[in-house]
């Protein structure tokens, strides 16, 4: 059994928990992150690896694994520490005001601030009524694209209409031998940017676009052969696929923390805005697993939200310390 004393810890090693490091590490706050992942990067490396990401300031597109790469180097002179293939278990408030907590692994962690930046929690994909899905798991249906290489040169069925689907039906227009994204509406959920780009390639030729129908049925022997669609007129038709790749969101699990006395809503826990703190002292939440009045699911909404998380914990972490910032200008040094 491992124990650690930290000033925060962070539950979640994806990119918003990376971020967190590195806010509070300029305010010389020690970070010890829980995850139970066996690696790094949440949803980024675990579902997505590959890909592309547009709305990360300063790159036009980063992969999602560049992305946890550039944030562990970014965080890496601060000294995180970790607890990898970890669940937490428990929480404890202690008399002082600290917690401890413990993960099944039976490592505890004394900490100052408790920040959960878990994501959509213990995520699960969304799985869609398909006739013979479950059959075909591993054999052609797949619910993430960890190696997009392996669909180089083969047929491919996109199912969604949300971003993940616009961004891979536009990334596999360049991999696989042909692209169809079928989309039980005619708009997307998407960002426009996205969705302008895939009507594009659908008039160029280079994917088959089919609205307002859904994948219901699944034909194959041994793998994957040929997928049936039903659109709004009862209209059915079929498409030969090697692959089939339904992308409908995830299903979120708050696991142990739905426990904690937080104020929940819709499996989300809700925060204050001016520093992302919870119904329960020292507590914050920060990224997708938070939700507040205008909530945007971004990634650098996180960010945002951690820059604030870490000023607000200062003064649990540094109680007789006051926060203050200096800036030079022209007229000298201003001290707020």
């Amino acid at each position: 059994m491992e124990h650690i004393n930290t000033d925060i810890c962070i539950i979640g090693a994806g990119p918003v928990g990376l971020f967190a490091v590195f806010e509070a590490g300029l305010l010389k706050m020690r970070c010890h992150l829980i995850d139970v992942l066996p690696q790094v990067g949440g949803q980024l490396s675990e579902i997505y690896p590959h890909k592309p990401i547009y709305d990360i300031p300063g790159y036009p597109d980063i992969t999602a694994q560049q992305l946890i790469d550039r944030l562990m180097e970014q965080g890496a002179p601060f000294h995180p520490t970790f607890s990898l293939g970890e669940r937490v278990e428990t929480l404890t408030k202690n008399d002082d005001g600290s917690y401890l907590i413990q993960t099944n692994d039976g490592t505890t962690v004394h900490c100052q601030v408790v920040v959960i930046a878990g994501g959509l929690g213990c995520f699960e994909p969304r799985k869609p009524d398909i006739d013979r899905l479950l059959e075909f798991e591993g054999k052609g249906v797949a619910y993430m694209v960890k190696n997009p290489e392996a669909l180089r040169g083969r047929k491919v069925v996109i199912a969604g209409g949300g971003d993940s689907a616009l961004d891979w039906a536009i990334f596999l227009a360049d991999v696989a031998e042909r692209v169809t994204l079928v989309h039980r509406g005619d708009t997307f959920r998407g960002t426009p940017d996205a969705a302008e780009k895939v009507f594009e390639l659908a008039k160029q030729g280079k994917i088959d676009l089919v609205l307002k129908s859904n994948v219901v049925a699944l034909t194959g022997e041994g793998h994957l052969q040929e997928v049936t669609l039903l659109d709004r007129n009862n209209n059915v038709s079929h498409i030969a696929a090697d692959h089939l790749i339904p992308l409908f969101g995830l299903s979120p699990k708050l696991g142990p923390i739905a426990n904690w006395g937080l104020n929940i809503d819709f499996s989300a826990i809700v925060v204050n805005t001016r520093d992302y703190s919870t119904s329960v002292e020292r507590i914050y939440a920060i990224g997708d697993i938070n939700t507040y009045p205008g909530k945007l699911k971004l990634i650098l909404c996180g960010f945002h939200e951690a820059a604030m998380m870490a000023q607000g914990a200062f003064k649990y972490v540094y109680p007789e310390q006051k926060l203050t910032f200096k800036y030079t200008t022209v007229y000298g040094v201003t001290e707020f």
